[in-house]
């Protein structure tokens, strides 16, 4: 006979609710990480040394992805334009995921529709069908943030606030677009 009840036991139920219980008189707040969707310029800024600060920036906040503050996720899309990459840059890329725990997301077919919704609802042309991509898979998986420094075509606010019209028409949640930066912390 299956157990249908879903609930861990009583004990352990009773237990968590103490844990949680003395972490908030401790002052102690367990939140969940951010999820976060690299896209491949990310991880090329960490090279970008014609734009110094933009790679230190990059670099810092690889410090933060390297501690564990953040659940990473990257696609297909991401490591075919880092295969598309001359050497040694390739290599160096591929050397910094290794670096971090991530996941890498699976294309379904509702990745592929929503990527064509973007293009159909004027987020982006045709042209830029793998930005459009990224945007779908960090949204249909959930992820909070999409990382980027495509200035372009992803973290601008005409891009932003189409995703959000095409996400609200087709019932998926709305998601943040920003470079690394922003999700520094201050250093006093």
């Amino acid at each position: 006979m299956s157990n249908l009840n879903c609930r861990p036991p009583k004990r352990k139920r009773k237990r968590e609710y103490k844990r949680k219980q003395r972490e908030k008189r401790n002052g102690v707040t367990s939140m969940r990480k951010l999820k976060l969707y690299l896209d491949t310029s990310t991880i090329s800024h960490l090279f970008a040394d014609d734009t110094p600060e933009k790679m230190d920036e990059t670099n810092r906040f690889w410090n933060d992805v390297m501690k564990g503050k953040f659940e990473i996720f990257i696609s297909s899309v991401v490591t075919d334009e880092i295969e598309s990459c001359a050497e040694p840059k390739r290599s160096q890329m591929f050397e910094k995921l290794q670096q971090v725990q991530f996941q890498i997301l699976s294309k379904t077919n509702e990745i592929t529709q929503l990527a064509n919704e973007y293009v159909e609802g004027g987020v982006l042309n045709e042209k830029s069908l793998a930005d459009c991509l990224h945007i779908a898979f960090a949204v249909v998986y959930n992820c909070d943030i999409i990382v980027s420094w495509n200035f372009k075509h992803l973290v601008n606010v005409k891009t932003i606030n189409k995703v959000k019209v095409v996400n609200a028409i087709n019932n998926y949640r709305e998601i943040s677009i920003m470079p690394p930066t922003m999700l520094l912390e201050e250093v006093d």
